[in-house]
């Protein structure tokens, strides 16, 4: 028996990309503008191109669906840090100039990946504008990637190529700095290019600040 073929046209959302990808991003997206008591599970299927029994299926509660959501931006943002974070162990036997080298690589691989995904400061901030509630999810998928940072700042504090005697502050100012940066640039329009330049000048500096400027 033959089946019958499609005819040529728009291939299917579930053709193009994973269905629970789809749903994912659509939901992130949402939950980023409105927060999680305005945003329904049909809000989030017709976003999607889907029905509420395909989101329900591929994500259950709305819950969690929105636990699904920061999970998927959390392991976005642990890959690119991880791997920021290596080298930067990596430097600890190379002396202060390279280990402070790679801290400034580090950030300006945190500032580029969320100058590049806004929806992942703005699902934050809606976030901690209840700060009472859902509050497992910082533990789970902000907490780890501070102490990422905060235990490799102390190692490096441990060398003596720099002086570091609060990490957990230091890492929270500078990521709570560029949140604000993100939500600057959203306000900056046409001048979005100097809004960048302008940022990512300052975090340098304050590195330098910190701990010192790189030198050959």
């Amino acid at each position: 028996m033959t089946m019958p073929r499609r005819r040529p046209g728009r291939p299917r959302r579930e053709e193009t990309r994973p269905t629970r990808e789809v749903v994912l991003t659509a939901a992130t997206a949402l939950f980023a503008r409105s927060g999680f008591d305005a945003v329904g599970l049909r809000e989030v299927a017709a976003a999607a191109g889907v029905d509420v029994a395909t989101v329900s299926h591929h994500t259950g509660t709305k819950a969690q669906l929105y636990d699904a959501c920061f999970a998927r931006v959390f392991a976005a943002e642990r890959e690119v840090l991880q791997e920021a974070a290596g080298r930067a162990r990596t430097a600890l036997d190379s002396g202060p100039a390279e280990i402070r080298r790679a801290l400034h690589e580090l950030v300006d691989v945190f500032v580029d990946f969320l100058e590049d995904r806004p929806e992942t400061t703005a699902l934050w901030l809606r976030r901690w504008l209840e700060p009472q509630r859902h509050a497992e999810l910082d533990e789970r998928y902000a907490a780890p990637l501070y102490r990422l940072v905060a235990d490799l700042l102390t190692a490096a504090a441990a060398t003596g190529a720099l002086v570091e005697p609060a990490p957990h502050v230091t890492v929270r100012s500078l990521v709570w700095a560029v949140h604000g940066h993100v939500v600057a640039l959203a306000a900056a329009g046409g001048s979005q290019a100097r809004e960048r330049r302008e940022f990512r000048a300052f975090v340098h500096r304050f590195l330098d600040g910190l701990y010192g400027p790189v030198t050959p």
